[in-house]
């Protein structure tokens, strides 16, 4: 996402590089090139106008400190402005009410079945909530089932009612049966339509004026691009929604859908899908993204991801087993496992300042791990709590068990190892032990 984007903006802000301070010139070639880039990036052409314009006055009406290059001023402005372009603060959903209830709406593969389960999972792991999942898209054959199938897997009951074809009705049932079972977040997903389809978009108004929602979100493919836009206008006029749901944007989208729909339609952006996992799923953040267009990553949101995986008694069990030295391949395992939930490898490894550009045209999917997994799953229990044990002979069978060769396992039995004692040394060094030295010289690379 953004890729091509970053790229063209850090060319842009280098014309200003060596200049000793803004001037008119310097300024109009950069947000010339500024500007194209936005279009490139299929941002609505009014959006990419006023904001260079925003961006010239405020660049312009700017005395530049000894401490700072006009280059790295020019960052601060469009970071600023890109952010403000995108909503500026980060937007909430409104779960006041008790139930509360979030009615869903977009065009057909928008992603709104998908969106609900992510959604559903992530208020009942994150805010404890009761989610009931409601189907009321009655026309697509196997809405239902699809709906059924991702509740499952999170755990969440599904209100439907396969004899109704009556949406409205199938809503206002499944609020009095969330009442009735202690539910207090009921999502209703619904049937995906066209703006231009009357029928269709008269039936939705119906459905939000009965059930009268907490919220009505307006769910968007990002790989639509302008059209994207468009189509939230028209859904507005019609719903008046209180909030955009981009999805795919970890899709070869150009990302111009998310930098123009807030200005176009004035609702902010809640959440963005960043995969296919369930818990690929981010509250929108402006000033996080603006980070990351410009290459600047999004540490924040990493270390979030982190925190939400981590699991204190598991941790403390660790660092007693890594002061003894007893980290096995057990644990080596456990540890893969947090980080793959996660999400997306090369999603988490952008979201690092400069790591981004560098891992570009680098293929890291979610199976990176799998060789590691084969060679560990191959090995016995005993070779797993002991590592030491694992001879020429053990290393062949592993090999062979694991579809791998020698040197791969031999690999990952070294750099198993490196990790061991750097860990050791770093709870060594928590404990209040000394350092051991590093090497004041680099080994020099044959």
């Amino acid at each position: 996402m953004f890729d091509n984007l970053t790229e063209r903006l850090e060319r842009s802000f280098k014309i200003l590089k060596g200049e000793g301070q803004i001037t008119e010139i310097n300024v109009a070639e950069t947000l010339k090139d500024v500007r194209k880039a936005l279009l490139d990036a299929d941002v609505n052409y009014k959006v990419a106008k006023t904001f260079t314009d925003t961006v010239k006055e405020k660049a312009l009406g700017q005395n530049v400190l000894n401490a700072v290059k006009p280059s790295q001023l020019m960052v601060k402005i469009v970071h600023d402005e890109l952010a403000s372009l995108m909503g500026g603060e980060t937007a909430e959903l409104n779960l006041d009410d008790k139930p509360s209830v979030i009615l869903m709406s977009g065009l057909q593969g928008s992603g709104k079945t998908t969106f609900s389960g992510k959604l559903a999972n992530l208020l009942k792991t994150k805010k404890n909530r009761k989610p009931l999942l409601v189907a009321c898209d009655v026309y697509r054959p196997a809405a239902i089932e699809q709906l059924k199938v991702l509740a499952e897997q999170i755990g969440v009951p599904v209100y439907s009612d396969s004899d109704n074809k009556n949406p409205v009705s199938i809503a206002k049932d499944a609020i009095e049966y969330a009442k009735a079972n202690g539910q207090d977040l009921i999502i209703i997903d619904t049937a995906g339509r066209l703006a231009v389809d009357e029928m269709m978009m008269k039936e939705i108004e119906a459905i939000k004026k009965a059930i009268n929602p907490s919220e009505t979100l307006f769910v968007v493919d990002s790989m639509t691009g302008q059209d994207a836009v468009n189509t939230a206008r028209e859904f507005n006029q019609r719903l008046d929604f209180d909030g955009v749901v981009l999805t795919k944007l970890d899709g070869d989208t150009r990302g111009g859908a998310a930098l123009s729909i807030r200005t176009v339609v004035t609702k902010p952006i809640k959440y963005v899908g960043t995969g296919e996992k369930l818990e690929a799923l981010d509250q929108f953040h402006p000033s996080r993204m603006a980070d990351r267009i410009l290459g600047m990553g999004d540490i924040v949101s990493l270390v979030e991801r982190a925190q939400e995986q981590y699991d204190e008694a598991e941790a403390k069990r660790l660092e007693k087993k890594i002061r003894k030295n007893q980290f096995d391949f057990n644990d080596f395992l456990s540890q893969i496992a947090q980080i793959k939930k996660m999400g997306n490898i090369k999603d988490l490894a952008s979201m690092i300042p400069g790591v981004g550009k560098a891992i570009k045209d680098i293929d890291l999917d979610d199976d990176a791990f799998k060789s590691i997994e084969a060679i560990i799953y191959s090995m016995t229990a005993e070779e797993r709590s002991n590592p030491q044990i694992l001879n020429g002979s053990r290393r062949q069978r592993i090999a062979k068990g694991s579809g791998t060769n020698i040197q791969e396992v031999n690999r990952l039995l070294k750099q198993f190892d490196q990790t061991r004692k750097m860990m050791k040394m770093v709870s060594g060094a928590n404990r209040g032990g000394k350092m051991p030295k590093m090497p004041t010289k680099m080994p020099k690379l044959k």
